[in-house]
């Protein structure tokens, strides 16, 4: 497939790709498991594992409280990748209708989706569940974005027309927006993945978001 430029739909994956963070890596670094997170995060984005084998035991091994949640939604912030919030700006004005789509907890990238001016519709990530206290209760087990293949289904769902589509992310996980008929940019700048980069339809790395100014139009 050619990569075009005039796209009415643009995705975006959220963790390395919008934040510079692997936000359960980050949440299992807080809880004392940060090595046990990063080997199994590792396995699922690069495609040696399915990604619902891994995604429950992840989270029941750290159960984050809602306190763990906002803790991660500041980080994000703090870290998120030079040229995104001019990139969004520039997006919205041209009257994209743009997505977050990302297997992360969704809780934890509202509060900077917001800041990027997107309505909390077009985030499309995992709810946790939370017991009265705030103690984690669990996840949205049913969820697409928890098992591979996901992204593809919502890609499907939020596109039933077929318009021109592209998604932009690091993992594994995002090239199954192809599967989809979505056109797809790697972005190294964070991770950069072999498999990503040789699914592409484009790839770039750099420390910034910048280069989509130019390349989506």
């Amino acid at each position: 497939m050619s990569l075009k430029l005039a796209y009415a739909i643009v995705g975006f994956d959220f963790d390395s790709t919008l934040s510079r963070l692997e936000g359960i890596d980050e949440l299992g670094v807080r809880s004392g498991m940060g090595q046990q997170m990063a080997e199994l995060t590792h396995s699922a984005m690069n495609g040696q594992v399915a990604l619902e084998s891994v995604y429950g035991q992840r989270l029941a091994l750290i159960r984050p409280d809602t306190a763990a949640i906002a803790w991660l939604a500041e980080r994000y912030i703090a870290e998120s990748v030079p040229g995104v919030e001019a990139l969004f700006e520039q997006l919205l004005a041209q009257n994209k209708t743009v997505h977050i789509i990302s297997g992360g907890i969704r809780q934890a990238i509202l509060p900077m989706a917001r800041k990027l001016g997107l309505p909390d519709e077009n985030v499309h990530a995992v709810e946790l569940y939370f017991a009265p206290d705030g103690s984690y209760r669990g996840f949205d087990a049913d969820s697409p974005l928890a098992r591979s293949g996901g992204k593809a289904d919502v890609c499907r769902t939020i596109n039933p027309n077929g318009f021109d589509m592209v998604m932009v992310g690091d993992g594994q996980t995002d090239l199954e927006s192809k599967q989809a008929g979505a056109s797809f940019i790697g972005f190294g700048g964070v991770v950069n993945r072999l498999a990503v980069r040789q699914g592409a339809d484009y790839f770039f790395e750099g420390d910034s978001l910048t280069p989509l100014m130019d390349l989506i139009h």
